[in-house]
């Protein structure tokens, strides 16, 4: 199946630069959310995005004026009607996702796949009740969206190998290296290493054996001189092999924690409201000027980054843009 349409439905902020990485990579995007505000609030980050794209990752100049016409921002989700396939990313609340479902069922044709941008949610739990749940499956994003290699592509219970295939193709056709998630596991396979390390990281804090600051930058100057290079199982490998490691491994897991309660500094942070850099409170305190310096470093990094690992393992380019 030929894509050339694909519709996006939800344009926070990693809907937006969904949205972006799809018209910087030549597709024609549908973009639904009912309110003008965030309309207008996307186009400028898209238009920033795609900036990006000409300038660091060497897109056609032409880009910049091209794009807005394959552009169409919606109220409703009537006009993804002709999406070949239809990206959903709104809030991680399941009867607001069953919403946007339910409509698009009745407007989409059986064999349109569905993705989910969601983090958290069970693949299996939204294809429940639908009338073809075959076509439902799960597409996980990192921010920013349109300059990370990361695709999480996840199999539900009910997912066909076509729509599972499509989903895999149209990643590749957007610059992105999909990892295939055969099994409908909670979090998915980054966010649930992910949580396992916060958890230790959270379990180090509170035992007192180090501060907030110390903490971040051992982690980040050991897992983050190898994890663009590689991933845990090679990394083991390079370093002494399973052999080794199975006995440092034996000797530390009795002291991990296995806590299934959220500890107590994240209770605590939630109920302040803390949101990091977006109102300044965190496990770090932000000025306004402050919190822009972080954001525009964290965005410089990951162009960093992504050119460190298209230069390593460089991603076929595909001979056209579309999935068949």
């Amino acid at each position: 199946m030929k894509i050339e349409t694909v519709g996006v439905a939800g344009l926070g902020l990693l809907g937006r630069g969904i949205a972006a990485c799809l018209l910087g990579h030549g597709f024609r995007v549908v973009a639904f959310t009912r309110r003008e505000a965030t309309h207008d609030e996307a186009r400028t980050y898209i238009g920033r995005a795609i900036g990006d794209l000409v300038q660091r990752a060497g897109f056609p100049e032409g880009l910049l004026q091209e794009w807005p016409e394959r552009y169409e921002p919606v109220t409703s989700l009537d006009p993804m009607a002709d999406c070949e396939f239809v990206i959903e990313s709104v809030v991680e609340d399941m009867d607001t996702k069953q919403e946007v479902y339910d409509r698009l069922e009745e407007l989409l044709g059986a064999d349109v796949p569905i993705a989910s941008n969601t983090s958290a949610l069970p693949i299996s739990q939204l294809q429940r009740g639908r009338k073809h749940p075959q076509r439902f499956l799960g597409m996980h994003w990192a921010e920013p969206a349109h300059i990370t290699r990361f695709l999480e592509i996840i199999r539900g219970e009910q997912t066909s190998d076509a729509a599972f295939q499509t989903a895999a193709q149209l990643a590749r056709n957007i610059g992105k290296e999909p990892s295939m998630v055969e099994k409908d596991v909670p979090a998915f396979i980054v966010n649930r290493i992910g949580y396992a390390m916060y958890r230790e990281a959270l379990h180090v804090l509170e035992m007192g054996v180090a501060d907030v600051e110390t903490i971040d930058r051992s982690v980040r100057n050991a897992l983050g001189l190898w994890a663009t290079l590689c991933g845990p199982f090679r990394w083991i490998d390079l370093t002494g092999g399973p052999a080794l490691y199975a006995n440092a491994i034996e000797g530390v897991l009795p002291s991990l924690s296995n806590a299934t309660e959220l500890p107590k500094t994240m209770r605590d942070l939630r109920e302040a409201g803390a949101r990091g850099t977006a109102n300044g409170r965190g496990f770090y305190q932000y000025s306004e000027d402050e919190a822009k310096q972080w954001e525009e470093l964290l965005r410089r990094h990951a162009w960093t980054v992504r050119q460190l690992m298209d230069e390593y393992f460089p991603i076929p380019s595909p001979d056209e843009h579309g999935a068949e």
